[in-house]
């Protein structure tokens, strides 16, 4: 896990493993849903933070903006494959 704020996040940003009696296709699936969770949690949290700093050149405001930018892009990767 990493902390971002007091946002907590999962390090795995690699490919889905199905389990046994599970498809490539529902591992997808289910990687697909966390990234669209991780992508929610991290824009809700650089909204408060940006709130109450009111500033959007703030240090965690960008660091959380280029994690959002990286969850985003994987998951725009994964879409399409």
């Amino acid at each position: 896990m990493m902390l971002i704020g007091d946002c907590y996040l999962s390090p795995y940003g690699g490919g889905s493993y199905p389990q046994s009696g599970h498809s490539a296709v529902d591992a997808a699936s289910a990687r697909k849903r966390t990234l669209e969770d991780e992508i929610l949690v991290l824009r809700s949290r650089m909204e408060q933070i940006f709130v109450q700093e009111k500033s959007f050149t703030s240090e965690l405001v960008i660091e959380i903006s280029c994690l959002l930018d990286r969850k985003i892009n994987e998951y725009m990767r994964g879409a399409y494959h």
